[in-house]
């Protein structure tokens, strides 16, 4: 299970990750469960009138939980007006669908635990990426703000379960970083037989998560999809608006630009039709944002 082999469409995928999880390498990586709240949660917003009362319930059920809301209302990147002070002001300011999201992500980072320091500020810098890529939904036409955040927030997941459930793998994340021979994926996959965006898709799988998400989690390091539009349309958005959040992030924190982005940051921006100029101007709007998170 390879980055030499990877299918393209959802189902394909989706098939391919079940084969893999049955007798292939995920058979014995420990995925943690889909927590509870977080069933409640999905069974609430798959209703063809999604649950409002349900979600609220949810959201009060856990003090930290209905912090982590209030905050996400009151941040620069919702903040109008008086500051929400209940949950209900929370929900409304950012609407039931960024709700949800907000809600996932913090029972996503209390089901996976992060301690490593080869992965410090793992769930921080997770949470920044969500948010650069709810940011860029509300810029571009027709994307799901809800499927972006998802995305964002679970696109690097794998790194954190195979930290957790995969012997020498902290060692493979020193290795990887320091290589210039191959990617990371590779030296992943040359280690441990599988890599962290097929991890990352089978939390997604397993979590019931929307399959244009755990696509885009399987294909986030198969980055020709942006040039070959071998994948959905949709799939190739959340890549590609990923690799610029990515590069937000960097820019952010005063790193060099990786790789992936000298190589295929002009796809990105070409399938996202964007501008240098408007990647400028978006940089600064999330400059707060990123600084308040």
């Amino acid at each position: 299970m390879t980055t030499a082999t990877e299918p393209t469409s959802i189902d394909d995928i989706l098939r391919e990750l079940d084969r893999a999880r049955k007798n292939g390498p995920l058979h014995d990586i420990l995925i943690p469960p889909c927590p509870h709240l977080l069933t409640r949660l999905q069974h609430a917003m798959a209703q063809a009138e999604p649950d409002l009362n349900e979600v609220a319930h949810i959201a009060t059920s856990d003090v930290a939980m209905s912090a982590a809301l209030l905050r996400s209302a009151n941040s620069p990147l919702y903040a109008v007006g008086q500051p929400a002070q209940t949950i209900g002001q929370a929900m409304n300011r950012l609407g039931l669908e960024q709700t949800a999201a907000v809600m996932t992500g913090f029972l996503a980072q209390r089901a996976i635990k992060v301690s490593s320091k080869q992965l410090m500020r793992f769930w921080e810098r997770c949470t920044k990426r969500a948010l650069a890529m709810s940011f860029m939904a509300g810029k571009l036409p027709g994307v799901s703000a809800d499927l972006a955040h998802t995305y964002g927030l679970f696109c690097h997941v794998g790194m954190a379960v195979m930290a957790q459930s995969v012997r020498g793998y902290l060692s493979t994340l020193v290795e990887a970083h320091a290589r210039i021979d191959r990617s990371f994926v590779e030296t992943e996959n040359a280690n441990h037989r599988t890599d962290h965006a097929v991890v990352g898709a089978l939390v997604s799988r397993v979590w019931r998560l929307a399959p244009t998400v755990t696509a885009a989690i399987r294909l986030h390091h198969d980055l020709e999809v942006l040039e070959e539009s071998r994948s959905q349309s949709e799939v190739n958005t959340l890549i590609a608006m990923g690799l610029v959040a990515d590069y937000f992030m960097h820019r952010h924190e005063g790193l060099e630009h990786d790789v992936d982005w000298k190589s295929h940051g002009g796809a990105a921006m070409a399938w996202l039709q964007i501008s240098g100029d408007e990647l400028l101007a978006w940089e600064e709007e999330l400059r707060e944002t990123f600084e308040a998170a």
